[in-house]
């Protein structure tokens, strides 16, 4: 029975293939597979089960504006990599830095504006990868034939933008680890300044921006935990009523359920939530927050559905021929059954 690898290449490129071998590939295993033209050398990072899930059941993607296609084969691991083929691997490694500046000579002549990130030799140099970042669309057209001329192989220029760029090239965020987007991270997802505001940092970009220049991926991590705490805190900026009459709520701790208070005669406090709680409750109000507020519209939801329910079970025909609508009584001014118009 074949089973599923996943196979991972040069900085976060990864393909899924199958293994006919008998013995089973194990994890960090370096393999030589198939690819569209030759061979290549890369390492395993999941096996069995794990890279089924991954792949998604035959990596047959999404499809677009019609029916899903037939999920493409995947291709076959043609063998274990000797010692002679990690070998010449590390070789091939090592020459792409020579390579790459190749190439940012002849963009250069070429007059082009562009940034080469990175290249990245096939194992068995058919072909060239290239790739780069660039504000606008390049046309590469005459560089790839000047490339083809200079390596004698097949040239492939890849655009990417800055956050895989910091993904290939990989380096040490200010936490002190190697970039998430690197090491573990499978997908880059938008982030914005509002989670930022949301968590009370320093909008400062220097402060919040990781070495791709774009906002902190880490940002999103903890932001559904802040969100979710500040429901339970009444809105910055609002005035409520305790025991020392109005105050204003300057700002919340969540961490430590601390609500900082402040008012024209008694100054300001720093109170638990707890016990601000218990204060406005002693008053006979409530403390208004977004928890509040939410639980207060599913009780309201919950009363409307059965009220709605309770009418149209009224409403509904013996027949079996679906709902109608009550009849309406029509009265008509100046007419009563059998009377005279009342003046």
């Amino acid at each position: 029975m074949s089973q599923t690898v996943e196979v991972r290449f040069k900085g976060t490129r990864k393909l899924y293939f199958l293994w006919p071998g008998e013995e089973p590939l194990r994890v960090g295993e370096a393999v030589i597979v198939e690819v569209e033209r030759g061979r290549d050398l890369g390492r395993v990072t999941a096996a069995g089960d794990l890279a089924e899930k991954k792949c998604g059941g035959g990596c047959s993607g999404c499809a677009v504006g019609g029916e899903a296609e037939e999920p493409a084969p995947l291709k076959q691991v043609m063998g274990r990599a000797t010692a002679e083929d990690l070998k010449t691997h590390d070789e091939i490694r090592r020459s792409e830095e020579d390579a790459r500046r190749k190439v940012m000579q002849r963009v250069r002549a070429h007059d082009l504006v562009m940034k080469v990130s990175d290249t990245e030799w096939q194992w068995d140099r058919n072909k060239l990868t290239i790739y780069f970042t660039a504000e606008k669309r390049v046309d590469f057209r005459a560089l790839v034939r000047d490339l083809a001329s200079t390596f004698r192989t097949r040239i492939e220029l890849r655009q990417i933008g800055v956050r895989d760029e910091a993904a290939r090239l990989s380096g040490v965020g200010r936490c002190g680890r190697e970039y998430c987007c690197s090491s573990w991270l499978k997908e880059l997802s938008p982030v914005n300044l509002g989670l930022a505001k949301d968590q009370h940092l320093s909008l400062n970009p220097t402060q919040i921006s990781g070495g791709c220049g774009r906002l902190l991926c880490c940002l999103k991590y903890e932001h559904e935990f802040y969100v979710a705490a500040r429901k339970r805190f009444p809105k910055e900026g609002k005035t409520i009523r305790t025991a020392l009459g109005a105050e204003r709520v300057v700002a919340v701790d969540i961490f430590r359920e601390r609500v900082f208070l402040r008012s024209e005669e008694q100054g300001s406090r720093i109170i638990p939530l707890v016990q601000l709680k218990e204060e406005v409750e002693r008053l006979g109000e409530v403390l208004v927050t977004a928890e509040y507020r939410a639980k207060l519209a599913a009780q309201e939801a919950k009363t409307a559905g059965s009220c709605g329910t309770a009418v149209v079970e009224g409403t509904e025909t013996d027949d079996g021929g679906g709902l109608q609508r009550p009849e309406r009584r029509r009265r008509r001014r100046g007419r009563d059954s059998g009377g005279t118009p009342q003046g």
